[in-house]
């Protein structure tokens, strides 16, 4: 089952949250969200648990626990949606010879 975890703290690490997890079942992967431009953690991630009982055991564990000093937010992760792309080009505007 794959767990969204949110509100962490910036300082939080893959291996201490992977820790955090793993008082809870086996750990199958762990992954901090990061901004693509700077490099910094955007305060979110997932953990992969192989066990549904152990993984909804740690959802009701840790949801709500302070952990890097701030409460956190823990549930079984959404399947993504397919929203509109943004494109980032298009638009005129520029000048053009009307002659």
């Amino acid at each position: 089952m794959k767990i969204y975890v949110g509100n962490m703290s910036f300082d939080s690490s893959e291996e201490d949250l992977r820790k955090l997890f793993e008082a809870h079942g086996t750990v199958e992967s762990v992954n901090i969200i990061t901004d693509r431009d700077t490099g910094r953690p955007k305060g979110f991630g997932f953990v992969e648990m192989s066990n549904d009982t152990e993984a909804k055991a740690a959802i009701e564990a840790l949801n709500g626990k302070d952990f890097g000093g701030r409460s956190l937010n823990v549930n079984e992760a959404r399947p993504r949606t397919e929203g509109p792309r943004r494109s980032g080009g298009g638009g005129g505007g520029g000048y053009r010879n009307r002659f």
